[in-house]
């Protein structure tokens, strides 16, 4: 550590240490790697012999830049007819290689179909998207059928045991003797329906 001292200000240097961190292999990593192998090569662009590159005005947001100059790039694939158009950023050379890239990518799945790079990707995520939706079904289905148990057992019929004509009697009555006659209560009304006072 050095110090440094004037009338104003103190001024500590510390000396620079770096360290270095091990980062653990993750699995999504290991799998992207996995299927690098798997998958075919990225297509290269045709060359230049077989493309017709014009210059266009662009379209939409950007200003000026993108309205009067002619920074959009649009190929055409002569021998299979394929159009391509690049406005992606303001910059010409960086549109010619976004449009290169572009035309590679749709001259490959033209010319190799199903076993084209951009159509095996497709059928990997799509199989990923499926295998996660299943997946998700399944689990909240569990969780449906566990909420449907839940409600059954607390909202389910609930049995209460048959009791004897000598049971019933006993539990009905007040004063320990049992009571035969219709009515339940001790005797306060009279046959006329009106109290006894």
């Amino acid at each position: 550590m050095f110090r440094f001292t004037s009338s104003f200000l103190t001024t500590f240097i510390y000396p620079i240490t770096f360290t270095a961190r091990i980062i653990p292999k993750h699995p999504f990593f290991s799998t992207l790697g996995a299927l690098s192998k798997s998958l075919p090569p990225r297509p290269k662009p045709p060359p230049d012999s077989e493309i017709e590159e014009s210059y266009l005005k662009g379209s939409g947001p950007g200003g000026q830049k993108i309205n009067k100059t002619n920074s959009a790039v649009q190929l055409k694939h002569i021998p299979t007819g394929i159009v391509v158009k690049s406005q992606a950023t303001r910059s010409r050379s960086q549109n010619r290689k976004l449009a290169r890239e572009i035309l590679a990518q749709r001259v490959d799945e033209f010319i190799n179909g199903d076993q084209s790079r951009s159509a095996v990707v497709g059928a990997i995520k799509k199989k990923k998207s499926d295998s996660a939706a299943k997946k998700s079904r399944r689990k909240y289905r569990l969780l449906d059928e566990e909420k449907e148990e839940a409600t059954t057992i607390e909202n389910g019929p609930i049995e209460i045991p048959e009791l004897s004509n000598d049971t019933r009697q006993d539990t009905s009555s007040h004063d320990g003797n049992p009571t035969t006659g219709s009515s339940p209560q001790s005797g306060h009304e009279s046959p006329g329906g009106k109290h006894d006072s």
